[in-house]
Protein backbone atom coordinates (compact mmCIF):
# COMPACT_ATOMS: atom_id res chain seq x y z
CA UNK A 1 0.00 0.00 0.00
CA UNK A 2 2.73 2.46 1.02
CA UNK A 3 4.74 1.60 -2.10
CA UNK A 4 1.74 2.09 -4.39
CA UNK A 5 0.86 5.38 -2.71
CA UNK A 6 4.47 6.57 -3.11
CA UNK A 7 4.42 5.81 -6.84
CA UNK A 8 1.08 7.57 -7.18
CA UNK A 9 2.44 10.68 -5.47
CA UNK A 10 5.57 10.64 -7.64
CA UNK A 11 3.43 10.42 -10.77
CA UNK A 12 1.24 13.31 -9.63
CA UNK A 13 4.23 15.49 -8.79
CA UNK A 14 5.86 14.66 -12.10
CA UNK A 15 2.80 15.94 -13.94
CA UNK A 16 2.48 18.94 -11.61
CA UNK A 17 6.02 20.20 -12.11
CA UNK A 18 6.84 19.07 -15.63
CA UNK A 19 7.76 21.79 -18.13
CA UNK A 20 4.64 23.37 -19.60
CA UNK A 21 3.74 22.33 -23.12
CA UNK A 22 5.14 24.42 -25.95
CA UNK A 23 3.11 26.59 -28.26
CA UNK A 24 2.27 24.88 -31.51
CA UNK A 25 0.33 25.45 -34.69
CA UNK A 26 -3.07 23.76 -34.52
CA UNK A 27 -3.26 23.59 -30.73
CA UNK A 28 -7.07 23.67 -30.88
CA UNK A 29 -7.44 21.26 -33.81
CA UNK A 30 -9.17 18.67 -31.62
CA UNK A 31 -10.64 20.68 -28.75
CA UNK A 32 -12.05 23.55 -30.84
CA UNK A 33 -11.36 22.84 -34.52
CA UNK A 34 -13.17 25.95 -35.80
CA UNK A 35 -11.44 28.36 -33.41
CA UNK A 36 -9.29 30.14 -36.00
CA UNK A 37 -12.16 30.34 -38.50
CA UNK A 38 -14.42 31.89 -35.87
CA UNK A 39 -11.83 34.54 -34.98
CA UNK A 40 -11.29 35.28 -38.68
CA UNK A 41 -15.02 35.79 -39.22
CA UNK A 42 -15.23 38.26 -36.34
CA UNK A 43 -12.19 40.20 -37.58
CA UNK A 44 -13.51 40.29 -41.15
CA UNK A 45 -16.90 41.63 -40.06
CA UNK A 46 -15.29 44.23 -37.82
CA UNK A 47 -12.99 45.41 -40.62
CA UNK A 48 -15.95 45.89 -42.96
CA UNK A 49 -17.55 48.22 -40.42
CA UNK A 50 -14.29 49.97 -39.51
CA UNK A 51 -11.34 50.03 -41.94
CA UNK A 52 -9.02 50.92 -39.05
CA UNK A 53 -9.49 47.49 -37.46
CA UNK A 54 -6.40 45.83 -39.05
CA UNK A 55 -3.83 48.26 -37.59
CA UNK A 56 -5.79 48.44 -34.33
CA UNK A 57 -5.54 44.67 -33.79
CA UNK A 58 -1.89 44.57 -34.85
CA UNK A 59 -1.05 47.26 -32.31
CA UNK A 60 -3.05 45.50 -29.58
CA UNK A 61 -0.98 42.33 -30.01
CA UNK A 62 2.28 44.29 -29.85
CA UNK A 63 1.26 46.13 -26.68
CA UNK A 64 0.03 42.94 -25.04
CA UNK A 65 3.28 41.08 -25.69
CA UNK A 66 5.55 43.88 -24.48
CA UNK A 67 4.03 43.93 -20.97
CA UNK A 68 4.04 40.67 -19.00
CA UNK A 69 4.33 38.71 -22.24
CA UNK A 70 1.65 37.64 -24.71
CA UNK A 71 -0.90 36.72 -22.06
CA UNK A 72 -3.89 38.97 -22.63
CA UNK A 73 -3.04 41.04 -19.55
CA UNK A 74 -3.86 44.25 -21.41
CA UNK A 75 -7.49 43.08 -21.59
CA UNK A 76 -7.98 42.80 -17.82
CA UNK A 77 -9.92 45.66 -16.20
CA UNK A 78 -12.64 44.37 -13.88
CA UNK A 79 -11.85 44.40 -10.18
CA UNK A 80 -8.47 46.10 -10.68
CA UNK A 81 -7.63 49.57 -9.36
CA UNK A 82 -4.87 50.35 -11.85
CA UNK A 83 -5.29 48.03 -14.84
CA UNK A 84 -2.48 47.81 -17.37
CA UNK A 85 -4.87 49.10 -20.03
CA UNK A 86 -4.78 52.56 -18.41
CA UNK A 87 -0.99 52.94 -18.65
CA UNK A 88 0.39 56.02 -20.38
CA UNK A 89 2.30 53.75 -22.77
CA UNK A 90 -0.99 52.20 -23.92
CA UNK A 91 -2.67 55.46 -24.88
CA UNK A 92 -4.92 54.99 -27.87
CA UNK A 93 -4.76 51.19 -27.86
CA UNK A 94 -8.08 49.74 -28.98
CA UNK A 95 -9.47 46.44 -30.25
CA UNK A 96 -10.96 45.28 -26.97
CA UNK A 97 -14.49 45.12 -28.35
CA UNK A 98 -13.40 42.92 -31.26
CA UNK A 99 -11.53 40.52 -28.96
CA UNK A 100 -14.53 40.33 -26.62
CA UNK A 101 -16.79 39.54 -29.59
CA UNK A 102 -14.50 36.75 -30.74
CA UNK A 103 -14.35 35.33 -27.21
CA UNK A 104 -18.14 35.38 -26.91
CA UNK A 105 -18.47 33.54 -30.22
CA UNK A 106 -15.92 30.93 -29.15
CA UNK A 107 -17.49 30.40 -25.72
CA UNK A 108 -20.78 29.57 -27.40
CA UNK A 109 -19.24 26.58 -29.18
CA UNK A 110 -16.11 25.73 -27.16
CA UNK A 111 -16.61 26.98 -23.60
CA UNK A 112 -13.46 27.30 -21.52
CA UNK A 113 -11.12 26.17 -24.29
CA UNK A 114 -9.62 29.12 -26.19
CA UNK A 115 -7.59 31.72 -24.30
CA UNK A 116 -7.98 35.45 -24.79
CA UNK A 117 -4.21 35.67 -25.35
CA UNK A 118 -4.51 33.31 -28.32
CA UNK A 119 -7.46 35.27 -29.67
CA UNK A 120 -5.34 38.45 -29.68
CA UNK A 121 -2.55 36.65 -31.59
CA UNK A 122 -4.94 35.10 -34.12
CA UNK A 123 -6.79 38.37 -34.64
CA UNK A 124 -3.52 40.21 -35.35
CA UNK A 125 -2.59 37.59 -37.96
CA UNK A 126 -5.97 37.95 -39.66
CA UNK A 127 -5.75 41.73 -39.53
CA UNK A 128 -2.37 41.73 -41.28
CA UNK A 129 -3.75 39.48 -44.03
CA UNK A 130 -6.73 41.81 -44.54
CA UNK A 131 -4.31 44.70 -45.12
CA UNK A 132 -2.51 42.73 -47.81
CA UNK A 133 0.27 41.46 -45.59
CA UNK A 134 1.70 37.96 -45.29
CA UNK A 135 -0.47 35.02 -44.29
CA UNK A 136 1.26 32.91 -41.66
CA UNK A 137 0.47 30.13 -39.21
CA UNK A 138 -0.11 31.27 -35.64
CA UNK A 139 1.25 29.21 -32.77
CA UNK A 140 -1.38 28.75 -30.07
CA UNK A 141 -1.60 27.22 -26.63
CA UNK A 142 -1.12 30.35 -24.49
CA UNK A 143 -2.86 30.69 -21.16
CA UNK A 144 -4.26 33.99 -19.94
CA UNK A 145 -2.24 35.87 -17.35
CA UNK A 146 -3.58 36.99 -13.98
CA UNK A 147 -1.39 40.05 -13.48
CA UNK A 148 -2.47 43.53 -14.52
CA UNK A 149 -1.13 46.88 -13.35
CA UNK A 150 -0.45 50.09 -15.22
CA UNK A 151 2.97 50.42 -13.60
CA UNK A 152 4.12 47.29 -15.43
CA UNK A 153 3.86 49.13 -18.75
CA UNK A 154 6.52 51.69 -17.83
CA UNK A 155 9.03 50.23 -20.30
CA UNK A 156 6.84 50.30 -23.41
CA UNK A 157 8.69 51.73 -26.43
CA UNK A 158 7.88 55.44 -26.70
CA UNK A 159 7.73 57.78 -29.69
CA UNK A 160 10.44 60.02 -28.20
CA UNK A 161 12.89 57.22 -27.31
CA UNK A 162 16.45 57.38 -28.63
CA UNK A 163 17.57 54.57 -30.89
CA UNK A 164 19.71 53.13 -28.07
CA UNK A 165 16.73 53.07 -25.72
CA UNK A 166 14.59 51.42 -28.39
CA UNK A 167 17.27 48.80 -28.96
CA UNK A 168 17.51 48.12 -25.24
CA UNK A 169 13.76 47.66 -24.90
CA UNK A 170 13.64 45.23 -27.83
CA UNK A 171 16.74 43.36 -26.67
CA UNK A 172 15.09 42.84 -23.27
CA UNK A 173 12.34 40.92 -25.08
CA UNK A 174 14.78 38.78 -27.03
CA UNK A 175 14.30 40.75 -30.24
CA UNK A 176 17.06 41.98 -32.56
CA UNK A 177 17.78 45.29 -34.30
CA UNK A 178 16.22 43.89 -37.47
CA UNK A 179 13.07 42.99 -35.54
CA UNK A 180 13.03 46.48 -34.05
CA UNK A 181 12.87 47.90 -37.57
CA UNK A 182 10.29 45.33 -38.69
CA UNK A 183 7.93 45.62 -35.71
CA UNK A 184 8.07 49.38 -35.30
CA UNK A 185 8.95 51.27 -38.47
CA UNK A 186 7.85 48.41 -40.70
CA UNK A 187 4.60 47.72 -38.87
CA UNK A 188 3.69 51.40 -39.25
CA UNK A 189 2.94 50.68 -42.89
CA UNK A 190 -0.72 50.73 -41.77
CA UNK A 191 -2.54 52.67 -39.11
CA UNK A 192 -2.74 56.12 -37.62
CA UNK A 193 -1.33 58.01 -34.68
CA UNK A 194 -2.63 60.86 -32.51
CA UNK A 195 -1.35 64.36 -33.26
CA UNK A 196 -0.11 64.36 -29.67
CA UNK A 197 2.79 62.10 -30.68
CA UNK A 198 4.02 64.24 -33.59
CA UNK A 199 3.78 67.76 -32.19
CA UNK A 200 7.51 68.08 -31.50
CA UNK A 201 8.41 67.01 -35.02
CA UNK A 202 5.95 69.47 -36.50
CA UNK A 203 6.85 72.60 -34.58
CA UNK A 204 10.50 72.15 -33.61
CA UNK A 205 11.96 71.41 -37.05
CA UNK A 206 15.71 71.88 -36.97
CA UNK A 207 17.03 69.85 -39.86
CA UNK A 208 18.48 67.02 -37.76
CA UNK A 209 17.72 63.30 -37.76
CA UNK A 210 14.77 63.82 -35.43
CA UNK A 211 13.07 66.30 -37.72
CA UNK A 212 10.56 65.73 -40.48
CA UNK A 213 11.47 66.35 -44.09
CA UNK A 214 10.46 69.97 -44.83
CA UNK A 215 8.21 68.77 -47.67
CA UNK A 216 6.17 66.73 -45.18
CA UNK A 217 5.57 69.57 -42.73
CA UNK A 218 2.81 71.52 -44.55
CA UNK A 219 0.63 68.43 -44.92
CA UNK A 220 1.08 67.29 -41.33
CA UNK A 221 0.53 70.79 -39.95
CA UNK A 222 -2.78 70.99 -41.77
CA UNK A 223 -3.83 67.72 -40.14
CA UNK A 224 -2.42 68.58 -36.71
CA UNK A 225 -2.53 72.39 -36.39
CA UNK A 226 -0.88 74.11 -33.46
CA UNK A 227 -3.42 74.37 -30.67
CA UNK A 228 -5.70 71.88 -32.41
CA UNK A 229 -7.14 68.58 -31.18
CA UNK A 230 -4.18 66.51 -29.96
CA UNK A 231 -6.31 63.37 -30.22
CA UNK A 232 -6.99 63.89 -33.93
CA UNK A 233 -5.54 61.06 -36.05
CA UNK A 234 -3.03 61.21 -38.89
CA UNK A 235 -1.73 58.35 -41.00
CA UNK A 236 1.59 56.80 -40.01
CA UNK A 237 2.31 56.26 -43.69
CA UNK A 238 1.23 59.37 -45.57
CA UNK A 239 1.58 57.64 -48.96
CA UNK A 240 -0.16 54.21 -48.79
CA UNK A 241 -1.79 54.28 -45.35
CA UNK A 242 -4.16 51.32 -45.74
CA UNK A 243 -1.89 48.92 -47.64
CA UNK A 244 0.69 46.59 -46.13
CA UNK A 245 3.91 47.34 -48.04
CA UNK A 246 7.42 48.77 -47.48
CA UNK A 247 6.42 52.41 -48.01
CA UNK A 248 6.83 53.23 -44.32
CA UNK A 249 10.48 52.11 -44.56
CA UNK A 250 10.95 54.18 -47.71
CA UNK A 251 9.51 57.09 -45.77
CA UNK A 252 12.13 56.60 -43.06
CA UNK A 253 14.86 56.54 -45.66
CA UNK A 254 13.65 59.75 -47.31
CA UNK A 255 12.95 61.62 -44.06
CA UNK A 256 9.21 61.36 -44.60
CA UNK A 257 8.31 59.35 -41.49
CA UNK A 258 5.74 60.74 -39.06
CA UNK A 259 6.91 59.39 -35.70
CA UNK A 260 10.27 60.43 -34.24
CA UNK A 261 10.85 56.83 -33.12
CA UNK A 262 10.65 55.76 -36.77
CA UNK A 263 12.84 58.57 -38.06
CA UNK A 264 15.50 57.84 -35.46
CA UNK A 265 16.03 54.37 -36.92
CA UNK A 266 17.94 55.95 -39.78
CA UNK A 267 20.46 57.57 -37.44
CA UNK A 268 22.01 54.25 -36.39
CA UNK A 269 24.35 52.30 -38.65
CA UNK A 270 22.78 48.90 -37.99
CA UNK A 271 19.11 49.87 -38.14
CA UNK A 272 19.77 52.12 -41.15
CA UNK A 273 21.18 49.14 -43.01
CA UNK A 274 18.08 47.11 -42.18
CA UNK A 275 15.80 49.92 -43.38
CA UNK A 276 17.75 50.19 -46.65
CA UNK A 277 17.55 46.44 -47.24
CA UNK A 278 13.81 46.09 -46.74
CA UNK A 279 12.89 49.36 -48.45
CA UNK A 280 13.73 47.81 -51.83
CA UNK A 281 12.57 44.24 -51.20
CA UNK A 282 8.86 43.78 -50.48
CA UNK A 283 8.91 39.98 -50.53
CA UNK A 284 11.78 39.64 -48.07
CA UNK A 285 10.18 42.17 -45.74
CA UNK A 286 6.84 40.33 -45.84
CA UNK A 287 8.56 37.01 -45.12
CA UNK A 288 10.63 38.40 -42.25
CA UNK A 289 7.65 40.30 -40.86
CA UNK A 290 5.76 37.02 -40.49
CA UNK A 291 8.77 35.42 -38.78
CA UNK A 292 9.11 38.40 -36.42
CA UNK A 293 5.42 38.25 -35.51
CA UNK A 294 5.68 34.57 -34.59
CA UNK A 295 8.78 35.29 -32.52
CA UNK A 296 7.12 38.21 -30.75
CA UNK A 297 4.15 35.95 -30.04
CA UNK A 298 6.41 33.74 -27.91
CA UNK A 299 7.42 36.51 -25.48
CA UNK A 300 6.63 35.60 -21.89
CA UNK A 301 3.79 33.22 -22.71
CA UNK A 302 1.93 31.50 -19.91
CA UNK A 303 1.32 27.78 -20.34
CA UNK A 304 0.27 24.95 -18.05
CA UNK A 305 -0.55 26.09 -14.52
CA UNK A 306 1.06 29.52 -14.97
CA UNK A 307 -2.19 30.92 -16.36
CA UNK A 308 -5.85 30.21 -16.95
CA UNK A 309 -8.50 30.22 -19.67
CA UNK A 310 -10.66 33.23 -18.85
CA UNK A 311 -14.39 32.99 -19.31
CA UNK A 312 -14.47 36.65 -20.35
CA UNK A 313 -11.43 38.56 -21.47
CA UNK A 314 -11.69 41.60 -19.20
CA UNK A 315 -11.86 39.65 -15.92
CA UNK A 316 -9.93 36.85 -14.28
CA UNK A 317 -11.95 33.79 -13.34
CA UNK A 318 -13.51 33.93 -9.90
CA UNK A 319 -11.13 32.96 -7.11
CA UNK A 320 -8.00 33.10 -9.27
CA UNK A 321 -4.93 35.13 -8.43
CA UNK A 322 -4.51 38.73 -9.50
CA UNK A 323 -1.35 40.46 -8.35
CA UNK A 324 -1.05 44.22 -8.28
CA UNK A 325 1.88 46.02 -6.61
CA UNK A 326 1.08 46.81 -2.99
CA UNK A 327 -2.09 44.71 -2.98
CA UNK A 328 -2.77 41.73 -0.77
CA UNK A 329 -3.06 38.45 -2.58
CA UNK A 330 -4.56 35.04 -2.01
CA UNK A 331 -3.32 32.02 -3.87
CA UNK A 332 -5.67 29.32 -5.02
CA UNK A 333 -3.86 25.95 -5.09
CA UNK A 334 -3.41 24.55 -8.61
CA UNK A 335 -5.89 21.72 -9.27
CA UNK A 336 -3.31 18.91 -9.34
CA UNK A 337 -1.59 20.07 -6.19
CA UNK A 338 -4.96 20.33 -4.46
CA UNK A 339 -5.72 16.77 -5.58
CA UNK A 340 -2.37 15.60 -4.18
CA UNK A 341 -3.10 17.06 -0.74
CA UNK A 342 -6.59 15.54 -0.76
CA UNK A 343 -5.21 12.08 -1.51
CA UNK A 344 -2.49 12.53 1.10
CA UNK A 345 -5.06 13.53 3.73
CA UNK A 346 -7.32 10.57 2.92
CA UNK A 347 -4.46 8.05 3.18
CA UNK A 348 -3.31 9.46 6.53
CA UNK A 349 -6.84 9.48 7.86
CA UNK A 350 -6.87 13.26 8.35
CA UNK A 351 -10.23 13.57 6.58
Amino acid sequence: MASSFFLFVVALLAVQFMSPHALRVGFYSETCPNAEAIVSQVVNRAAINNPRVPPILLRLHFHDCFVEGCDGSILLTKGIDQPEQKAVGHQGVQGFVEIASAKQALESVCPGIVSCADIVAMAARDAIALAGGPVYAVETGRKDGMVSNSLLAADMPESQDSVDVLKSKFFSKGLSEAELVILSGGAHTIGTTACFFVTDRLYTFGGGVNASDPDLLPSLKSQCPRGGDILARTSLDQVTSTVFDVQSLRNIRSGFSVLPSDAILYSDRVTRSVVDTYAVDDSTFARDFAVAMVKMGRIGVKTGDSGEIRRVCDAANQGQLIITPGASMKLKPPPLMAAWWLMYAVVLGII
